[in-house]
């Protein structure tokens, strides 16, 4: 048992430990909301692009939504915990802190060793989407209408990819591939965009994949700093017996 005097001098020690974690376990809730934010802007923005890799990669923007939600969830439990000055709540709340930290660790390392496949996956799904492209339009074909006509190309290297299709047989080149919006190519090179796509969407993912893996890097280091707090606030409540009238 602490005595009086001990109890008196820690308390200033602890309630410096519980601001401290206060105003940490609000910047995490804010984390939680910006990656809510940033998973909603990706599945918004970035749709056309997931919709070209595979299945699995459409299911990043929900991960995204998903931990945002967690994150929101768990922070509001630390804030009750910290006013509560809870040590068994304050134990808990680092275990989570814990295991979140650990599947972002291991997320991340496993999008980094198969960062390479992407690229093979985009290109091959992109040329088969081309060579069963229809303007009638299913989810494949409206998403390289609206990547070409975004991003002013045509093809996957460049623009002689469409003469190996039916459509372009049957057809010409989509409309998507006009350098103008009013314009009906049909077979005439001169009217379509002649860089292909695989390039300028390449460039595109790397940048905007590479803001949405800082950010997760950023929330996931700032983890280790709530999980330190919390330990530290726990165990000094624990051995100075410390509680709340």
């Amino acid at each position: 048992m602490a005595s009086p005097s001990r109890r008196l001098q820690t308390k200033p020690v602890i309630t410096c430990f519980k601001s401290v974690l206060l105003i940490y376990t609000f910047i995490f809730w804010i984390t939680g909301v910006i990656l809510l934010a940033v998973g909603i802007w990706g599945k918004v923005s970035l749709e056309n692009y997931f919709s070209l890799l595979n299945e699995k990669a459409t299911n990043v923007p929900f991960v995204l939504v998903g931990t945002g939600t967690v994150i929101i969830l768990l922070g509001t439990f630390g804030c009750f915990a910290t006013c509560r000055a809870s040590a068994w709540m304050l134990k808990l709340y680092a275990m989570f802190l814990t295991l979140i930290f650990l599947v972002e660790l291991v997320a991340a390392i496993v999008g980094f060793v198969f960062r390479h496949e992407i690229k093979n996956s985009f290109k091959n799904n992109y040329e088969k989407a081309l060579k069963q492209y229809n303007s009638t339009g299913d989810y494949r074909s409206h998403a390289v209408d609206k990547i070409q006509s975004t991003l002013h190309c045509c093809g996957v290297t460049d623009y002689r990819d469409w003469t190996d299709t039916n459509y372009y047989s049957e057809k010409g080149f989509p409309k998507s591939c006009c350098k103008r919006e009013d314009c009906t190519p049909q077979r005439d090179a001169d009217k379509v965009n002649n860089e292909g796509c695989f390039i300028k969407v390449m460039t595109i993912i790397e940048s905007e994949m590479g803001v949405v893996a800082g950010i997760s890097f950023g929330v996931a280091c700032f983890q280790l700093i709530g999980i330190f707090l919390a330990y530290c606030l726990s165990r000094a409540i624990t051995n100075n017996q410390y509680e709340i009238v």
